[in-house]
């Protein structure tokens, strides 16, 4: 607002730009609670991304619902990391923190550095989606940090400082399935995360567990206003997308269900438990439903050097994995170990590292049903980035894409 550099515009310039003759309020008058707020293009996991239609009064309707369930003090600080393309960053940071609460947004352009933006902001609230919590976790357990509810509270208390989470009135998660043991790590750290669950098509939140009163392994009871119901086969139901109303036909039936994808599980005190995508279930060779999300988060618990992982076995006579390593792990283990070149590409084939990925897929596949376990895994010599061929923005693996680019990966265990 008030910088002088050549490259920013100030906020006097930018109203200068303005065309003289605008009415600012005829130009809002003419705007109804039914007219379209905002265009959200969904991630495309599935298929190509739908442009999802949020009208002013369905995304003010979403905040009142998520004040009553997350209630948070005005003016206070958060952090925006993920896309603002994605219903997630837009609607809690944007709408429902700055604009509805007064709040101070800091934008971090690179979300890898969002953990260290944590320790100078201290958000008053802050969400996620797992990924980041994973690395977190995976940080502190490099510390030596493995075991927090051993630690006394003051220690505690020193870490959620360290971190810069000591002043949050509430956190969350979302946006992808999270490991119950990633829940249980933080809380006993003295931090509860409330996992939720949201989708573009409906502003984004539509259950989330209440602080005080989270069910791990759930997403919550429903919001104030929202109706849920199961299919027959476990789908989720929720009581348009532009220019497509074929798509728009087959997600909302003609009793007005929205038809979310997931697969899931509503208990006797109305907490929604998500299965899998519906899409997404592997039916093997012989005919049984796996969820491969399930078989994911339980690789990536079992070490921290796993990074990413994806469960193949679709049509398959067994399961297999494909693995990517993360980075930051990379670098410890190899500074642990005495390795030079701390890359991916280098510790993919490294012994030592090959040998922990094995061990760490093992004690996965003890945590799994028989037909669930790995029998055979590639560690992938790369990166994957958000924005990439594998994963969307927010960090969602893109299944159909990676089938198809390491098809000969995945043949080979299959031979």
């Amino acid at each position: 607002m008030d910088s002088d550099a050549e490259e920013m515009i100030s906020l006097e310039r930018l109203e200068g730009m303005g065309e003289p003759g605008f009415d600012f309020h005829a130009a809002w008058r003419s705007v109804s609670p039914s007219d379209v707020a905002t265009l959200i293009y969904t991630s495309g996991t599935t298929g190509p991304p739908k442009g999802v239609e949020l009208t002013h009064s369905s995304l003010l309707a979403d905040m009142r619902a998520t004040h009553e369930r997350l209630p948070a003090t005005p003016g206070g600080r958060t952090i925006s990391f993920l896309p603002s393309a994605h219903i997630a960053d837009r609607w809690y940071a944007h709408y429902h923190c700055s604009m509805a609460l007064g709040f101070t947004v800091t934008s971090v352009a690179d979300p890898r550095t969002t953990a260290t933006h944590l320790i100078g902001v201290r958000p008053t609230v802050w969400g996620s989606v797992p990924r980041v919590w994973e690395k977190i976790k995976a940080a502190l357990e490099a510390q030596g940090i493995t075991q927090p509810a051993a630690l006394s509270e003051q220690q505690r208390a020193a870490i959620r400082t360290k971190i810069g989470l000591d002043q949050c009135e509430w956190l969350v998660t979302g946006g992808a399935p999270t490991a119950p043991e990633l829940i249980r790590y933080f809380l006993d750290l003295g931090l509860e995360i409330c996992e939720l669950l949201g989708m573009s098509e409906t502003s984004c939140m539509v259950a989330c567990n209440p602080p005080g009163q989270i069910k791990i392994g759930t997403c919550g009871p429903a919001l104030r206003g929202v109706e849920l119901r199961l299919a027959d086969d476990g789908e989720l139901l929720m009581a348009g997308y532009r220019g497509d109303p074929d798509r728009t036909r087959e997600t909302i039936d003609d009793d007005g269900w929205l038809h979310t994808g997931d697969i899931a599980e509503i208990d006797e005190d109305g907490y929604v438990t998500i299965v899998d995508r519906k899409k997404e279930l592997i039916i093997n060779a012989t005919g049984k439903n796996m969820s491969p999300t399930n078989i994911e988060a339980a690789l990536k618990s079992a070490h921290p050097l796993i990074g990413q992982a994806v469960a193949i076995g679709d049509r398959r006579p067994y399961n297999t994995a494909l693995v990517v390593l993360d980075p930051d792990m990379c670098a410890a283990f190899a500074s642990e170990q005495g390795i030079e070149d701390s890359s991916p590409t280098a510790l993919a084939r490294d012994e030592r590292v090959r040998a922990a990925v094995t061990a760490a897929v093992a004690d996965a596949n003890t945590h799994l049903a028989r037909v669930e376990q790995i029998k055979r895994h590639t560690i992938l010599p790369c990166d994957w980035e958000p924005g990439g061929d594998e994963l969307t923005p927010t960090m969602k693996l893109k299944r159909k894409p990676i089938a198809e680019k390491y098809a000969a990966e995945i043949d080979a265990m299959y031979v």
